[in-house]
């Protein structure tokens, strides 16, 4: 810095007009921006914000001498005769100025005969604004002082932190007698407007998953908070003043730890936008974990670790202001002539309530957390809030190292109260419920990155627990009253846990279920209660997926959703849990639309509770299905053609075949453009063929009919393709190879057409059900097996136009038994019948 004072009064000798020296400045400022990261990586937190204090005070003491220079020359007067005093304020005054944030300055004169003081002052401005500073200013007279801060809160707190930085000291002695005053003068109202400036703060910036750094729910304003109330109360000029009196050792080191933490994290911010900028947005956490030096770990990237501590920072910043404030404003706003009122408010185990508010002292002693249990226990299960003062009793709780069965047995019993939420709120902001709920301890502060919630995990959990308590969708109310009391309970624990298994690299809705599972045996839930929530928790995002990501009107997305339940009992209460879900996410998430299609999901699902046969059949499938995606094969095909798999209508493909050979069917029927096959002739002829286009199954089954059918399966796959495996008794001769490949490539002309004869059925041996489902018909078939046979029944469908989705064909004992699901249409069944009728 004295490298710019020399050259400043190197341009002064040379003549050099305010526009030179202000670009020297504005070039020199430029230069120490640019020098800020290595900085800011060197000293971080409030020593950061400290020497970049210091560098601003140095500049603007530069400006001030120069301006004196250019009006006196070299008759520059001592500084303390001439009244002029240059005073830092707010963050500036604090000696917490941020980066690129505003330099509140203010201007304290005394008018004089002998100095014409306005033109220096407008001088200095002018110098400052031209090297680019972003001076935000004030100038008063001193005499104007105490009136200009009646004027307005905002001026008056930033009054209440000033810091003298250049000019005259004698000026500076009288301003602070000015300031005393202004200090002292209504203290009261001072107060009641902060408190509420506070509220106000809290629900214009409420703490989500993109925290306001500096006037959000925790930040840096609720620690400005309690200074100015402290300040102006008992007259403290650092918050370390409030030790050991009103915080104790370990309190403050918490409390300055997480402020300590938040400096870092906006001078972070601050630096990485390259611009005033306080909430931490999800594009800049990268950044900002960088400059911070995060490092990914095994279990937490460095981007979460930021969002983490940020959020724990707040929290602590949060529960410690709002606590202390009430300490130290209570004696101030209590009116004596209120005793007879508390006393009549006041209810057993040391509590009082006011208007639907719990209260209690905050010089009550601490205890253990078994007695705290008994004694919030006694409370009336009703809707109830819980003052900071509370907080603060609870905060002081002795805690075991490890939770006994008589802790347990008691927690269990919170779960039988209609109104629990209010509560648990209260356990989780004094640290109780991570103790109670020891799996819960990983998910706290635990933030979310979807773009989709708008709170971390434990808080989204609560706020879950809330909406149990407030169902507004009267249908869903009345399948919530309908529950049994142990039902209810269990779902109360359920909605809790459902996301206790984020944060871990793995399924967090499997991991959550076997969590549940282990807790809730914790507090001796039964086997069903434990059955049940672990289902709820493991399919906790099924309905609302199913709802808005798939056709819900398709009878095979209402048997797979149905399958996983189990039971009506189920539905009805995922139906809650996906309701409370939902509107915990954040307040646009439960839509009229999205709650339309829940709806229909619902009473679709409730109705296909009938089907238990297709259900059984898919529940089938879907383990299958499960066997099938954990394969190493199916892990390694594109995403493309894993949905497609999955998109066969089959389900005899998932139950007869491999998953190597569902992954190799799928690879080979992806090549075909028209028709492709193989012939097995090993022990006995077999042909797989696979097709996009119209086969004559009947022709080739004619032609090749002396081979002795004995099996075939038909599959439809995906994209309008169909596979045939077609098995005989016998073994082709080589020389017959050609004639049979020739025969199956003919069997893809229209034309081609086999004689054969007509089996003998009987009545009852063919039977049609037109209501196997929805979208498909089954027929079955136990007859006698006969030459040509299946040749003769698929020439007919082909007549008829029935389109086989799936069969199964096989021949035991001398017996033809075999399953045909067909593709249902207007005139499918009408068909069928006739089918029948001829082959009778």
């Amino acid at each position: 810095m004295k490298d710019l004072e020399l050259e400043i009064e190197e341009r002064i000798q040379e003549h050099k007009s305010d526009f030179e020296i202000s670009k020297l400045i504005k070039n020199h400022i430029k230069e120490y921006l640019n020098s800020l990261d290595e900085l800011f990586s060197q000293n971080q937190g409030k020593d950061f914000l400290v020497k970049h204090t210091k560098q601003i005070d140095r500049l603007i003491t530069i400006i001030y001498k120069y301006s004196l220079r250019r009006f006196f020359k070299e008759y520059v007067p001592l500084y303390n005769t001439l009244p002029i005093t240059l005073i830092a304020l707010g963050s500036y005054g604090r000696e917490e100025l941020c980066v690129y944030s505003d330099i509140d300055l203010m201007i304290v004169y005394k008018k004089c005969d002998g100095y014409n003081i306005e033109p220096i002052i407008k001088s200095i401005l002018h110098l400052a604004w031209d090297s680019g500073m972003k001076i935000s200013h004030r100038t008063h007279e001193i005499e104007e002082l105490f009136c200009a801060s009646n004027e307005d809160i905002t001026i008056k707190t930033a009054m209440l932190e000033s810091r003298f930085l250049c000019g005259s000291k004698y000026l500076w002695t009288e301003i602070q007698r000015e300031l005393l005053k202004i200090r002292k003068y209504e203290q009261k109202e001072f107060i009641r407007q902060k408190i509420e400036a506070y509220k106000q703060r809290g629900k214009k910036f409420p703490l989500n998953m993109e925290p306001n750094i500096k006037d959000g729910v925790g930040g840096l304003r609720d620690a400005n908070t309690l200074f100015w109330i402290a300040h102006i109360m008992i007259g403290i000029y650092r918050l370390n003043d409030l030790v050991p009196k009103y915080l104790n050792d370990e309190e403050f080191k918490e409390f300055r730890s997480s402020l300590e933490f938040l400096f870092r994290i906006r001078s972070a911010l601050h630096l990485s936008a390259g611009k005033k900028q306080d909430t931490l947005n999800l594009d800049l956490i990268p950044s900002v974990a960088k400059k911070l030096g995060f490092k990914n770990t095994k279990t937490k990237t460095a981007e979460l670790q930021v969002a983490q501590k940020t959020l724990q920072s707040l929290w602590i910043l949060k529960i410690t202001s709002q606590i202390f404030i009430k300490r130290l404003i209570t004696p101030i706003f209590f009116n004596k002539k209120n005793i007879s009122i508390i006393r009549k408010l006041h209810i057993k185990n040391g509590f009082c309530i006011y208007e639907n508010t719990l209260y209690t002292s905050f010089h009550r002693k601490k205890t253990s957390l078994k007695e705290v249990l008994k004694t919030i226990l006694k409370l009336e299960d009703v809707v109830m809030k819980y003052d900071v003062s509370v907080i603060n009793w609870l905060k002081k709780t002795t805690v075991p190292p490890h939770n006994s069965k008589e802790i347990y047995a008691l927690f269990r019993q919170f779960f039988e109260r209609k109104y629990l939420n209010q509560m648990l709120y209260a356990f989780y902001k004094s640290n109780l419920l991570q103790h109670l709920i020891k799996p819960m301890s990983h998910i706290v502060n635990l933030p979310q990155f979807d773009g989709y919630h708008i709170y971390p995990v434990d808080i989204h959990s609560l706020k879950t627990l809330y909406f149990l308590e407030n169902i507004n969708d009267m249908f869903i109310k009345a399948l919530y009253d309908d529950i049994c009391e142990n039902g209810r309970m269990m779902l109360r624990l359920t909605v809790l846990l459902h996301d206790v298994g984020k944060g871990k690299n793995t399924d967090h809705s499997k991991l959550g279920a076997k969590i549940f599972r282990a807790y809730a045996k914790k507090l001796n839930f039964n086997e069903e209660q434990m059955n049940m929530g672990e289902l709820l928790i493991k399919y906790h995002t099924l309905m609302s997926n199913v709802a808005s990501r798939e056709d819900i009107y398709n009878e095979k997305t209402i048997l797979s959703f149905v399958s996983k339940l189990r039971s009506l009992r189920a539905l009805q209460l995922l139906y809650v849990l996906t309701y409370c879900d939902l509107n915990a996410v954040n307040p646009k998430a439960y839509s009229r639309f999205n709650a339309k299609f829940l709806r229909e999901l619902y009473e679709l699902s409730a109705n296909a509770f009938g089907q238990n046969t297709l259900i059984d059949e898919t529940t089938r499938r879907l383990k299958k299905e499960e066997v099938l995606q954990k394969s190493d094969e199916f892990i390694a095909i594109s995403a493309i053609l894993k949905r497609k798999i999955l998109s066969s209508s089959s389900n005899l493909l998932f139950f007869k075949y491999s998953p190597h050979q569902i992954v190799e069917l799928a690879k080979w029927a992806q090549e075909v453009k028209d028709f492709s096959f193989n012939i097995e002739n090993n022990h006995h002829l077999c042909i797989h063929v696979v097709k996009n286009i119209n086969f004559n199954v009947g022709f080739l089954l004619g032609k090749l009919v002396v081979f002795d059918l004995v099996q075939m399966d038909i599959f439809k796959l995906f994209d309008n393709i169909k596979f045939f495996k077609i098995e005989f008794s016998k073994k082709a001769e080589s020389s017959e190879l050609l004639y049979i490949q020739s025969l199956i490539k003919e069997s893809f002309l229209e034309d081609k057409k086999a004689q054969i004869k007509k089996p003998v059925i009987l009545k009852g041996e063919i039977n049609l059900d037109c209501n196997h489902s929805k979208s498909l018909a089954k027929i079955t078939l136990n007859a006698k097996d006969q030459s040509g046979l299946m040749a003769y029944i698929i020439s007919l469908f082909d007549k008829y136009g029935i389109d086989i989705a799936s069969a199964k064909i096989q021949t035991i004992k001398r017996r033809a038994r075999n399953l045909f699901l067909i593709e249902k249409d207007d005139k499918v069944c009408d068909n069928a019948k006739k089918v029948i009728e001829l082959l009778y």
